[in-house]
């Protein structure tokens, strides 16, 4: 059984990725990690937590020969927005833990995923069925962060035999951790906002169309890649993954069928506004398809029902 490390597990996809994980390798087989203290008290209660900087090596380095880690899955980041506001930390955060990860899972032997994002492109990359293999000069830091840790990851596949793999994130909707800086969080927002004040202010213009994908698609995304046969993986670093493209008209028209009394108005982030401008419309996921089976069950409508229903619930029980 292999004996998986988490590291970031505090953030909006590490605390829905760790009990996934739990429930196909075991509880004992994975361990969470973060640097913050109120992060890691919330892991403590749900899997083997070690708390850590993942730029000092030396203590990543102690945490993978303690549990013989088999596989780490890096989901260290500052998110685009939150990178914008200051570019040398998200340099440092993003490209310093990658780089650990990297070296460590070369040491190791360790298999290593690491996320990549629609922020890897840019505004000159094709924004209709934006295709695997296209031109990518992302105008954010988390973009370029991004781009690097594709590259980097290639590298370390061919130059030293590290087992790299990742996919090209779009937008996540979860219904667990709230989101922390992405250009894509209003559609985390909107459905706590619509069912706490039936009210809504959007800081992306109505028609920004972005792809979409649902936190249990993401979940098995992460570890369906993983598991492939390598020998069927042309692409690694990184595969373009999707379920649907929207934009905050649409969702805004979703949810007001099912509350009518939801409203909403726009207050438009300049920042956000370019970020999002510069990402594709709607992406081509064939090559993950045919290399290793993805097939995402999740579409728009089935998703908006289970937030709605999920986030009341939460609602209700505060």
């Amino acid at each position: 059984m292999k004996n998986i490390l988490v590291v970031g597990a505090g953030g909006q996809i590490g605390i829905e990725l760790i009990p996934h994980l739990q429930k196909l390798y075991g509880e004992d087989h994975v361990i969470a990690a973060d640097i913050k203290d109120e992060m890691c008290e919330k892991l403590k209660s749900m899997a083997i937590t070690e708390q850590f900087d993942a730029l000092d090596v030396k203590a990543y380095s102690q945490v993978v020969k303690k549990y013989q880690i088999d596989s780490i899955y890096n989901l260290v980041a500052l998110l685009s927005a939150t990178g914008e506001k200051n570019p040398q930390l998200a340099w440092q955060v993003n490209i310093g833990a990658l780089l650990n990860s990297l070296e460590l899972a070369k040491e190791y032997s360790c298999a290593l995923f690491t996320p990549s994002s629609i922020g890897a492109f840019g505004l000159d990359t094709p924004h209709q069925n934006t295709p695997q293999d296209t031109i990518m000069r992302p105008g954010t830091i988390y973009g370029v962060c991004k781009v690097t840790g594709e590259l980097l990851s290639d590298y370390y596949y061919a130059r030293f035999g590290v087992d790299t793999r990742s996919v090209r994130f779009p937008g996540i909707i979860s219904n667990g951790a709230l989101p922390g800086g992405g250009t894509t969080d209003y559609a985390v927002e909107i459905f706590y906002e619509a069912i706490k004040n039936k009210h809504f202010t959007c800081p992306l213009p109505a028609d920004s169309y972005l792809d979409m994908l649902y936190m249990p698609d993401a979940l098995n995304a992460c570890t369906q890649l993983m598991e492939a046969d390598p020998a069927k993986l042309k692409h690694r670093n990184s595969f373009n993954v999707t379920a649907m493209s929207f934009c905050p008209a649409d969702l805004y028209a979703d949810i007001k069928k099912r509350m009518p009394e939801f409203t909403m108005d726009y207050q438009i982030n300049p920042i956000m506004k370019e970020i999002a401008a510069s990402w594709p419309d709607s992406m081509d996921d064939s090559c993950a398809r045919q290399e290793w089976g993805w097939n995402p069950v999740w579409d728009r409508q089935m998703m908006v029902d289970d937030m709605l229903r999920a986030i009341s619930a939460k609602m209700s029980a505060l």
